[in-house]
């Protein structure tokens, strides 16, 4: 595959308009069907007005990233995997958001239940990969700062892809708790690997330029005063394609640089949870840690702005980390 990344502006600018008509047509719909959001009862009170805004809006983003994909699948397998990854665990958050919405609350699925589905879902990822696949130096991934040359993990590289897929799911989650913020960071994030994906002549490019012109396309609707939520259904099909886009271009540790946000927002929870037990405190005012800066007086644009610049320049960096390879 050469190196031409016209077909990931064309597929960028499809699902960039496919997202728009969609939100135009479903907002309404989901409004109507009563899928709507229910704010956590200790969270913020300013998050209270959000109250019965629709949610559920990953499902705009996946059908808008699928359609588009269906153009420019091609013959690899990769962007199959990559779809049905994506697809896969926005079914979970779906299943989530379901529950929330038809029960009334913010449970939704247990925390078991929630966890066994992006098991399995990373189990059929792990078979494609090690036993369909079976691409040359598969469990090889590079190392940002350390050159061109890959390091193997043999046994441990399904261990290790767990840990990628759950704990990048997850990230995008918490992260979502903010009117654009799991949007306009993925976005960027999503920047950083279609670059990565034409520099290396990756087939799975022109899907991650279907990803970006889906979440542009969203962060219309999603940005500050949100007119939609992506829900769980959105979020964690995010963070499905984030680690699985970084798995296919044998670059998972650059999730640790480009997605740091979403790493920081896992170990507040784990902080506040693991604290809590111990002391029966909180260690932070609330998690995850966007909420902590809400309650110390920032407002929530000030907020998510911050994420945007902080993702901007750890992309920066990731690009320095990996520019022997990208």
């Amino acid at each position: 595959m050469d190196n031409d990344l016209t077909p990931a502006v064309y597929a960028a600018l499809c699902a960039f308009v496919l997202n728009i008509i969609f939100c135009k047509i479903l907002i309404p719909r989901l409004a109507s069907l009563r899928f709507r959001s229910y704010e956590r009862s200790d969270g913020p009170a300013s998050h209270l007005k959000k109250t019965g805004t629709p949610t559920m809006g990953g499902l705009i983003i996946i059908l808008s990233f699928v359609l588009t994909s269906l153009f420019f699948i091609g013959a690899f397998t990769e962007n199959i995997a990559l779809i049905l990854v994506t697809a896969g665990f926005g079914a979970v958050g779906f299943t989530d958001d379901y529950l929330k919405v038809t029960q009334r609350n913010s449970k939704g699925l247990k925390a078991w239940q929630k966890m066994l589905g992006q098991f399995i879902i990373t189990a059929a990822f792990a078979v494609y990969l090690l036993a369909w696949r079976q691409a040359p130096g598969q469990t090889q991934i590079y190392i940002p700062f350390l050159g061109q040359n890959p390091i193997d993990l043999g046994i441990m590289y399904v261990p290790f892809l767990f840990l990628v897929m759950v704990g990048t799911v997850n990230g995008a989650n918490f992260t979502d708790g903010l009117d654009g913020l799991a949007s306009g960071v993925t976005v960027l994030i999503t920047a950083f690997f279609l670059f990565a994906a034409w520099a290396m002549g990756s087939p799975i490019l022109p899907l991650a330029g279907a990803a970006a012109g889906s979440l542009l396309g969203f962060l219309l609707f999603n940005s500050y005063p949100a007119r939609i939520f992506m829900g769980d259904t959105g979020s964690l099909a995010l963070g499905g394609f984030v680690a699985a886009t970084s798995v296919l271009l044998k670059m998972p540790l650059f999730i640790v640089i480009v997605a740091l946000v979403y790493l920081v927002e896992v170990i507040s929870v784990i902080i506040q949870v693991l604290y809590f037990k111990a002391t029966h405190r909180r260690f932070f005012k609330m998690a995850p840690i966007h909420h902590s800066f809400e309650l110390s007086g920032w407002s929530e644009t000030k907020v998510v702005a911050l994420y945007y610049v902080a993702t901007a320049i750890l992309c920066m960096i990731g690009y320095l980390g990996g520019k022997a390879i990208i």
